[in-house]
């Protein structure tokens, strides 16, 4: 199965109306959900917030798409169009559309929102998808190095760091770092 890498952003102009893509790469409905919402309200004086995401969570597939007021069938399905034919799954994207004045006519909608999904899954990079899963790690300051090298190596999240008489961090990490995070003494893993 094949997600994107990264979060990331894309823009382009067409006849003065603005494209702005999101994607992000997830592991549940509720991470897309979240993901909109955050960038709704990163641009509540847009025009259109149109989203699509397809995730599997343990074996169920969810598969969400909003025209967000353009046109039926305008934006969010060439959108989900687009994640099927790239064969992506586990990914979100968001296109916000600033309306320039000048109306692109329902193909012109498709097209353009079509291309903002495809330039946002690009620039996330297709990869394989790897399942991560989140868990607290608490250790010793002196361990601090050690796993920070494992979450780098491994490409996971640190997702929060808190310094108290031992150190906790909250991570998504992928089976294969787990498993070597197990084989460290003096780490307490909380899935």
């Amino acid at each position: 199965m094949k997600s994107i890498k990264k979060a990331v952003r894309i823009e382009f102009e067409e006849r003065k109306s603005k494209f702005i893509g999101y994607a992000k790469p997830i592991s549940t409905k509720e991470e897309a959900e979240d993901f909109i919402s955050m960038i709704r309200e990163m641009h509540p004086d847009a025009t259109h917030n149109c989203t699509v995401y397809r995730v599997i969570d343990n074996g169920q597939e969810y598969f969400k798409a909003d025209d967000d007021g353009e046109p039926s069938g305008t934006a969010g399905k060439p959108m989900g169009e687009i994640l099927t034919y790239m064969e992506v799954n586990n990914v979100v994207v968001v296109a916000t559309r600033y309306f320039g004045g000048i109306k692109l006519g329902a193909g012109g909608l498709v097209r353009n929102y079509a291309k903002t999904a495809k330039l946002a899954v690009i620039e996330g990079e297709i990869v394989e998808f790897i399942e991560r899963y989140e868990c607290i790690l608490d250790f010793s300051y002196e361990k601090i190095t050690e796993v920070e090298t494992l979450l780098i190596n491994g490409n996971d999240e640190l997702l929060n760091k808190d310094f108290n008489e031992r150190v906790t961090y909250r991570v998504k990490v992928s089976n294969e770092t787990l498993e070597k995070l197990r084989e460290l003494k003096d780490i307490l893993i909380i899935i």
